[in-house]
């Protein structure tokens, strides 16, 4: 049974959540603060629910501290906060997805699945399955990007994004494209997500590494 971490201090919401996640077949942890977290949270667990304001400390944080350490499960933030930065904050910092209250318990369990399935289709990669193009190379099974014989750390949406590319080399994506196969349905907050994640990309590896095609979208740059 896959298992949901939810980190939430409202105790209505957080019954609720844990709840509903436990009609859809799921072991749910609900806890109240981030030092509770710190005790559970490790690559065993499936997806995190994550409220952004916490009693000590800001959600934020922990998402920034648990990515420092290596720990790649899918995190959803949960938040008031509305403004585009924020979204793109969270994002940035490693969120897997972003939600603003009030919000559709239906909509978030079709999140937390979406999540789901993308963990399902890594761990049944197989062991020595590779992407390789030029000096770009995966180890899918590591969720490992190299170029260049260097390895390059990514976050979740810039690992997606680049191997969605990688795999259709000759493609060209629109943004609205990369959003339905990266983030796992249409019209996310905005598609300027996109465009923050391939700056982010190219900073990391290099400016040709995504090509923008000019009026379309993007498609995998130099990779030679």
């Amino acid at each position: 049974m896959k298992q949901i971490l939810i980190i939430e201090d409202d105790e209505n919401l957080g019954k609720s959540l844990k709840k509903i996640c436990e009609g859809e077949g799921m072991i749910s942890h609900l806890v109240t603060s981030l030092a509770e977290a710190k005790k559970l949270v490790s690559n065993s667990i499936d997806v995190i629910v994550l409220d952004w304001m916490l009693p000590d400390g800001q959600g934020i944080d922990f998402l920034k501290e648990i990515r420092s350490k290596n720990i790649a499960v899918p995190v959803i933030m949960l938040t008031a906060r509305s403004d585009l930065i924020d979204k793109v904050l969270g994002l940035e910092s490693g969120a897997s997805d972003y939600m603003t209250k009030p919000f559709e318990s239906r909509e978030l369990i079709a999140r937390i699945r979406v999540q789901l399935r993308g963990s399902e289709n890594h761990k049944s990669a197989a062991e020595n399955e590779r992407i390789v193009s030029g000096k770009l190379i995966f180890n899918l099974l590591a969720r490992e990007v190299i170029f260049e014989g260097k390895k390059i750390v990514l976050t979740k949406m810039e690992y997606e994004l680049l191997k969605i590319l990688a795999e259709n080399p000759k493609q060209t994506f629109t943004r609205e494209n990369l959003l339905d196969k990266v983030w796992g349905y249409e019209n996310f907050p905005t598609t300027r997500t996109v465009d923050t994640h391939v700056l982010q990309v190219r900073q990391k590896i290099s400016d040709d590494i995504i090509e923008t095609v000019r009026g379309l979208g993007y498609r995998l740059g130099q990779t030679q």
